[in-house]
């Protein structure tokens, strides 16, 4: 090789798990023919890593949403922790040097986060950019997942978002902003909690719940409390996520009917093994959610439709037909109708419930159906970044056990295997 290092050696230097030098740097621009073009990106990491201006950018405090209105740079991530090379740096390391060409290259000019001046005041169309900022990062997440370059893309959307509370806002427009924000942190928080990132989502759920308690809007605290409670049944403590889905309905009067449907949470019982305050709460979500009309739903409530309260039902009468064949007809009719209603916008939450379909039908003796269902499920899957796609899809593994010597099966348990390594 010409640099006469080993394709090992290059690949650690990749990852950041060996350093680079200048000579090293030098060697490598001769061997890529990149003209100096690595040479001077290298003094430009080298001097970014030497600068302590840099280094004081990177500190922030611990986020504390609950502490009431955040300060400044409250919800800001320390991206370097004082052991590792500024993120210039890294990503000199992570792509420079595998760089083909210099056309590949990382962009050296790219500005540091934070160096835009907040505005010396609230305007509506600050608020706008939050809304929209809210949007897009919902329509990604529910294509994509919630991992890689999703939440990361928008976490500066965040850390700017949370600095405009510091800023003197008109009093008309203190509560829409406070719902603006707190509707970006309960967006991120979700996407964090799909990802498997429970701190961040812990905090930014929190966060955003309480946003919506300053703002008054009970509508946007529903939409928190909701996903708070999800967060807490998908990680085991059950009875947390019913107390959370209570703190939600507090006041229910003044909820849509979507609201309340979606927090009347059947599987926070079910996961509880208390098999009919299940059923009798999917009676109600059903009932209640019957009432809904269009238009009357804040854009946070979009997801809720008739495919998404047919999921959500669809997974609680799943984990009560584990152990009670009686649920597993209920079960089965709710997981199919949200697959076939959800549309390509919500491409996880349809490969969510397609697995979760697939799992049910091969557990109760179902086969070659449920294989049929799986693939369909898997082709889906595969495009997602999502945690808890990827733990669904480990559940669906262990239920083709029982037929693994089959060969459609075989062929199945490859795919799952496949899409599941890391």
């Amino acid at each position: 090789m010409k640099v006469q290092l080993s394709g090992t050696m290059v690949e650690r230097i990749e990852k950041n798990e060996r350093t680079c030098t200048t000579e090293l740097a030098r060697r490598l621009d001769q061997a890529l023919d990149a003209g100096g073009a690595l040479i001077h990106i290298w003094e430009r990491v080298q001097a970014e890593a030497d600068s302590p201006r840099d280094a004081d950018k990177s500190a922030s405090p611990t986020p504390d949403p609950g502490s009431g209105t955040p300060a400044a740079g409250t919800l800001r991530r320390n991206t370097d922790d004082g052991s590792k090379p500024p993120v210039i740096r890294r990503r000199f390391l992570a792509g420079g040097m595998a760089a083909a060409a210099p056309a590949a290259l990382p962009c050296p000019d790219i500005p540091a986060a934070g160096t835009t001046p907040l505005p010396k005041s609230i305007r509506p169309q600050d608020i706008d950019q939050i809304r929209a900022a809210s949007t897009a990062l919902a329509q990604w997440d529910n294509l994509y997942g919630g991992g890689g370059m999703v939440r990361e893309a928008f976490i500066g959307h965040l850390r700017w978002a949370n600095d405009l509370l510091t800023v003197p806002c008109p009093a008309h427009l203190h509560n829409t902003l406070f719902t603006a924000v707190g509707q970006l942190a309960i967006t991120m928080g979700a996407s964090a909690f799909d990802a498997y990132d429970h701190p961040t989502a812990t905090r930014l759920l929190s966060f955003g719940t309480r946003c919506a308690e300053e703002a008054a809007n009970w509508h946007l605290r529903a939409v928190g409390c909701n996903w708070q409670a999800r967060q807490a049944i998908w990680t085991g403590t059950p009875d947390e996520g019913l107390t959370h889905a209570e703190q939600g309905l507090v006041r229910a009067e003044r909820l849509t009917p979507r609201e309340q449907a979606m927090l009347h949470n059947a599987r926070a019982h079910a996961k509880m093994g208390h098999h009919q305050e299940a059923l009798t709460a999917i009676a109600t979500s059903d009932e209640i959610f019957s009432y809904a009309r269009p238009g009357e739903d804040g854009p946070w409530m979009t997801y809720y439709d008739h495919a998404q309260h047919h999921g959500d039902t669809g997974h609680a009468a799943f984990d009560l037909a584990l152990t009670n064949p009686r649920t597993v007809r209920t079960a089965a009719q709710r997981l199919h109708t949200a697959v076939q209603h959800h549309t390509d916008s919500y491409l996880r939450s349809r490969a969510l419930s397609g697995t979760k379909l697939a799992t049910l039908l091969m557990t109760t003796g179902d086969p070659h159906h449920a294989t049929a269902t799986a693939h369909r499920a898997l082709d889906e899957a595969g495009r997602l970044r999502s945690q808890r796609a990827l733990d669904d899809l480990r559940a669906l593994g262990r239920s083709t056990h029982p037929y693994r010597h089959h060969p459609d099966i075989t062929e199945l348990r490859h795919r799952i295997t496949t899409l599941i390594t890391p």
